[in-house]
């Protein structure tokens, strides 16, 4: 194919689904849709394996999709990712903030989730479970200057929780003013908080867009947190997942770099 036959096709893949450009009910790009777009468009034979090794030449790769909330405002994300963030960055810079943290909360279970693993082909890793479905809810806070890590267990999710997370974040940094970024959540703007904020002037909230969970590094956290230390895990006793917990969250402290590595620079909010 010509460089522009290319190009039309990658933005045919990436914009399209087949149904839109002729292939009734079909919704998902395969090889062989594709090799039957090229024959329909171009008039070309391509065999599926000549239009995946075409395809990564073009930069391709065969991923699986990924969800995003079909309620979020992409004109607030904009907004939040090329002004709101950036003046953050620069009132850290000019000393007007002295931390700039991001905050999110997360459950985690006991009977946790599956997830892929090598093992011999047919058969299948066996994980006990007692089918019980006891958890904690965490609360974190990464440092975005530092990439360190603060974390708190409760076992129920409300206002007094946080109020007392937020204790635990004021004593952690006991000089200077505190900028935290975080969703939405009611739990975040109760009255019981409200006061709290009141009665603390040197923490203020920076509300993210709503329904923007990809613009939080702290929910990489989680995700890293499930994949590492408790999917696919047994644990008899509910106290071994939380010191599993509390050791992940220690070594996270311990690699800040690899924190900010990880989570702020793949989501572009480093200061790079």
């Amino acid at each position: 194919l010509s460089k522009e036959q290319q190009e039309q096709l990658a933005d045919t893949i990436v914009n399209k689904t087949p149904a839109e450009v002729g292939f009734e009910a079909k919704y998902t790009w395969t090889l062989q849709l594709i090799a039957d777009w090229i024959q329909q468009e171009f008039q070309q034979s391509f065999t599926p394996k000549g239009v995946s090794e075409m395809l990564h030449r073009l930069g391709f790769s065969y991923t699986k999709a990924t969800y995003t909330l079909a309620k979020a405002d992409p004109d607030e994300q904009k907004e939040f990712k090329e002004v709101t963030f950036p003046a953050l960055k620069k009132e850290l810079e000019n000393g007007l903030i002295d931390h700039l943290l991001f905050e999110d909360e997360a459950f985690i279970r006991a009977y946790q989730a599956l997830q892929y693993n090598w093992f011999p082909k047919g058969q299948q890793r066996k994980i006990m479970t007692y089918g019980q479905h006891k958890g904690a809810k965490l609360f974190a806070a990464i440092n975005y200057e530092t990439g360190e890590v603060t974390h708190y267990e409760e076992e129920k999710s409300n206002s007094s929780a946080f109020k007392r997370f937020l204790e635990l974040l004021l004593s952690e940094y006991p000089q200077g003013k505190i900028v935290m970024v975080l969703d939405n959540s009611k739990v975040h703007k109760s009255q019981v908080i409200k006061d709290f904020l009141k009665e603390n002037p040197r923490l203020r909230f920076v509300y993210l867009p709503k329904y923007s969970p990809e613009l939080n590094p702290v929910e990489g956290l989680w995700k890293w947190l499930k994949q590492d230390v408790v999917n696919n895990v047994f644990f008899s006793k509910f106290y071994q997942i939380r010191s599993h917990v509390a050791e992940f969250m220690k070594q996270a402290s311990q690699k800040s770099q690899k924190v900010i590595d990880r989570l702020l620079v793949r989501l572009e909010l480093s200061k790079t």
